[in-house]
């Protein structure tokens, strides 16, 4: 895994800008800590920051290729599981190869097939190549978005990088947010509009994108859908064909010429991930497997199962490690390490994130890091299988928003008068919420209910999948570590995609269809485990530093959150959750008041960070800055 910048310009001759190009690379030194490179010509400025996963010698960037007499470059971040079969394919057409890395099967690619080539790509990436004869810069992105890209169009500019800091390194790019952005911040948040990057001209590339870019301007197309058929497999069949799809995956995935490990919490996901990479090392001698897991500090005596958290890993951890035979590491972390966390956690995603979930997930992958520099994870499986409570409650299943994200009422209550009269944000919830829904592909005859399921899993996919996927690659990146994602193997998701909710729930259970497919594979304790999320810390101790650190925060004057809030509103808030004993969450399962207050700690945190402008998106596309006491210099 990598990071890259990218910098076009029709006007400017970039080769007087290499120190601007730095600064840009430089953001992304924990994403590439091994090595760099960068290339400029006179409108064409390319940087590399590179995390040595496969070959180590003929694996750098920018990589430049020439083919009758034509030159392309790439700058390439992310991992192709296919490329042997990709490479035997070009061979055949005729082209030699001087590495065995995936960055350079990948440039032959698009030397070979265009634009085209990305349908043929198995992995996760996000790449630029620059076409020297013909003046265009080709942009793509992994079809679920596993791989980050932005970028800002700006006069005859257009920029690009891994992550938002990368963009902000330049100086034609401001940290401004206008009334979208502080829409996708309180009323979306943490989750994040697809294609939109909070701050005012910053876009991202949306998953299963492609983007060509040369004088004449931008042209943005999708070369990947999720496409609706008949399911006319049996469930016998259809089981052998999601446990060969996975563990397919899984085999794929372990490829690498650096220590890989995979991240354990003892539930079904990511212990059939573990079990088939196990199986994988046993066959090739490898020695045992290393595994982590997470735990907190006061949960042993402070945990109460409730209806989104059953119960907690630590024995479901210790049954599959010591079935599989792995090596295993718990790591521990404390309230402390999870408040002071909360900062580095703005800072790896750019934007408020889970808060203590973020925070936690930054401090396992720091200590995981310095055992391995690739980790399996078992993402995605409920976005696909349909594992969440909304899923199967009626009441959830019903609402007319995202399931997640019920309580807009309370997170809306704590914002200032002022701020809740200019933005309407009920109606831009709304409005993202419908326009998703006109994008689900139907299938022909289906009932409502069905149909409704899949609205609910389209939901899932372009939604909350991404905000996960987010959160893991920029909690892992910030500390060099490549996490892959075996469960967003397109071939697996379209399969999935298209069986019905009866085979799907097969034996009356969330996520049936893969409990019969690991049958075998696993201990039937461990199959038959009720679903539970990532775990959270339950330590009073925690909601005592957020609350103190928040109401720290509200009675400064200067805080820029100060200038956002109704502070007598976050005031009764910090009583509430003082007080309460309720877990009903306001966003996902997991986060609850502590981690309401927590995020709000993070909104101070980004403000202050990234010295954010609050301007007001005038008609016309003019932008001005409204209220001055909305501005942070």
């Amino acid at each position: 895994m990598c990071g890259i910048v990218g910098w076009i310009d029709w006007e400017n001759d970039l080769r007087r800008q290499t120190a601007i190009l730095k600064n840009m690379m430089d953001t992304l030194v924990n994403r590439g800590p091994d090595a760099s490179g960068m290339r400029v010509s006179q409108h064409v400025a390319l940087g590399h920051r590179r995390l040595i996963v496969v070959d180590p010698e003929g694996g750098g960037q920018p990589m430049e290729r020439r083919v009758g007499g034509k030159s392309f470059v790439i700058v390439y971040n992310g991992e192709l599981y296919n490329t042997k079969e990709l490479r035997d394919q070009l061979k055949e057409r005729g082209y030699e190869f001087q590495s065995y890395s995936d960055t350079e099967t990948l440039l032959v690619s698009y030397i070979e097939w265009g634009p085209e080539c990305v349908k043929r790509l198995n992995g996760i990436f996000a790449f630029g190549i620059w076409d020297e004869m013909n003046e265009c810069l080709f942009l793509a992105r992994d079809r679920f978005g596993v791989k980050p890209l932005f970028y800002v169009k700006k006069d005859n500019a257009l920029f690009f990088g891994s992550e938002i800091k990368a963009l902000l390194a330049h100086p034609d790019v401001q940290p401004c947010v206008d009334e979208e952005g502080l829409a996708e911040i309180f009323a979306l948040g943490p989750t994040r509009t697809p294609g939109h990057g909070v701050f005012r001209g910053i876009k991202e590339l949306k998953p299963g994108c492609c983007m060509l870019y040369t004088r004449r301007g931008t042209n943005v197309w999708r070369y990947w859908v999720l496409e609706s058929l008949p399911h006319t497999d049996d469930v016998d069949t259809t089981a052998v064909k999601v446990r060969y799809l996975l563990q397919d995956a899984v085999e794929r995935q372990l490829i690498a010429d650096v220590p890989v490990c995979t991240l354990l919490s003892g539930g079904l996901d990511s212990s059939a991930l573990t079990a088939f990479a196990a199986e994988s090392y046993d066959k090739k001698g490898m020695g045992p497997l290393h595994t982590f897991s997470i735990e907190y500090e006061g949960n042993e005596s402070f945990f109460r199962p409730n209806q989104f958290q059953p119960e907690s890993d630590e024995r479901w951890v210790r049954l599959v490690s010591e079935f599989l035979g792995t090596c295993h590491r718990t790591v521990k972390v404390d309230t402390r390490q999870l408040v002071d966390a909360l900062a580095a956690a703005v800072r790896a995603r750019d934007l408020p994130g889970m808060a203590d979930i973020d925070s936690s997930l930054y401090l396992l992958f720091r200590e995981v890091k310095r055992h391995a520099t690739v980790a399996l994870s078992g993402e995605c499986a409920d976005e696909i299988f349909g594992g969440y409570p909304w899923f199967h409650r009626q009441d959830l299943l019903q609402s007319a928003t995202f399931p997640w994200s019920r309580s807009l009422d309370k997170r809306l209550s704590v914002l200032s008068e002022e701020l809740r009269s200019r933005i309407d944000f009920k109606g831009y919830v709304a409005e993202r919420y419908r326009s998703t829904l006109a994008e689900v592909p139907y299938l022909d005859g289906e009932d409502w209910l069905e149909k409704r399921r899949r609205e609910m899993f389209y939901l899932n996919i372009t939604w909350f999948m991404s905000q996960l996927l987010e959160r893991k690659d920029r909690m892992s990146m910030a500390n060099g570590l490549e996490v892959r994602v075996p469960f967003c193997d397109h071939r697996l998701v379209e399969y999935v995609w298209n069986i019905p909710w009866e085979m799907k729930t097969w034996g009356q259970r969330e996520k049936g269809i893969l409990r019969k497919a690991l049958e075998g594979v696993l201990p039937k304790p461990v199959l038959n485990r009720k679903k539970n999320p990532y775990p959270k810390t339950y330590n009073p101790s925690y909601t005592q530093a957020v609350v103190c650190e928040l109401n720290r925060i509200i009675s400064c004057p200067s805080s820029p959150l100060v200038q956002l809030i109704d502070v007598a509103a976050v005031k009764a808030l910090l009583e509430e959750v003082m007080s309460s004993q309720d877990s009903t969450p306001w966003f996902g399962q997991l986060m609850t008041g502590p981690q309401f207050c927590a995020y709000l700690i993070q909104v101070d945190m980004w403000l202050r960070q990234y010295g954010i402008n609050v301007v007001s998106d005038m008609a016309y596309g003019m932008h001005e800055e409204y209220n001055p006491a909305l501005c942070f210099e």
